[in-house]
């Protein structure tokens, strides 16, 4: 089994390190990951500036650019063939709810999807890094597992997964959730730099809104890990049908006017 590791925190970061460790020993994994941290860079692609690669002492390949920039890369010149999976993570911090949206980490395992490999974001519920080994562990159990019965290989799919900062045997089995929702993010943070110029930084994400049962805060505040499969359609099926009589409603009212 090919896997192609890729994260948003950087390719040092200690999750990237973790997970490698944790994969090696039942896959052939190689490593294409940010040069810096690039959090909530969703899935930007770099179309306005060169990209380079350059290559670690330990082996992991690192690129100038976006989580993204990294797996579209690596899928369209630089690997020599399609790894049988993506893994982008583990991410410093939880990619629950509206967080998919912005996150790099899942922005980099959603490259991957497009490309028609089934792809895994994996992140930990809080940031710190305790008890990394134990999300590793977990995610290399995961993989194995869906190996074994033939899940990676066969179709694209793309899953989010969040694992709590408790240990092994602390862990709770598998959980599948549908997306929670947050509050809006906190107020931004205005400050003055040295030359009298006013800046601005983004504030912390909002509490959880929707933590209701079912959902990835529900089942991760329970000890489980949560796993939630993404789509990329973004339509709004459901209202589908109000949306035609709407755009009917217009067209008349454009006739008539």
């Amino acid at each position: 089994m090919r896997i192609l590791l890729c994260n948003d925190d950087g390719y040092q970061a200690p999750g990237l390190v973790a997970l490698h460790a944790a994969l090696s020993p039942i896959a052939e994994v190689q490593v294409v990951a940010p040069e810096h941290n690039n959090s909530a860079k969703s899935n930007a692609l770099t179309l306005n500036a060169p990209l380079y690669v350059h290559t670690a002492p330990n082996g992991f390949r690192y690129v100038n650019g976006t989580p993204a920039d990294c797996v579209h890369i690596a899928l369209t010149g630089l690997l020599g063939e399609h790894p049988d999976l993506v893994i982008s993570g583990i991410n410093n911090g939880a990619n629950m709810g509206d967080d998919t949206l912005y996150s790099g980490t899942v922005g980099a395992a959603m490259e991957g999807y497009l490309f028609g490999i089934p792809s895994i974001a994996v992140s930990q519920v809080d940031k710190g890094w305790q008890e990394l080994d134990a999300a590793a562990v977990t995610v290399a159990t995961l993989v194995a597992q869906m190996k074994e019965q033939h899940f990676v290989g066969t179709a694209a799919w793309l899953l989010n997964v969040n694992i709590p900062n408790l240990p092994l045997e602390a862990l709770r089995p598998a959980k599948l959730c549908r997306l929670g929702r947050r509050h809006a993010a906190q107020s931004a943070i205005r400050q003055e730099n040295p030359r009298g110029e006013t800046m601005y930084w983004i504030g912390a994400a909002g509490a959880a809104r929707d933590a209701s049962e079912g959902t990835d805060f529900h089942a991760t505040a329970q000890g489980h890990v949560s796993v939630t499969p993404l789509q990329v359609d973004l339509t709004d099926h459901q209202n589908l049908g109000y949306w035609a009589q709407t755009m009917a409603r217009l067209a008349m009212a454009g006739q008539t006017a």
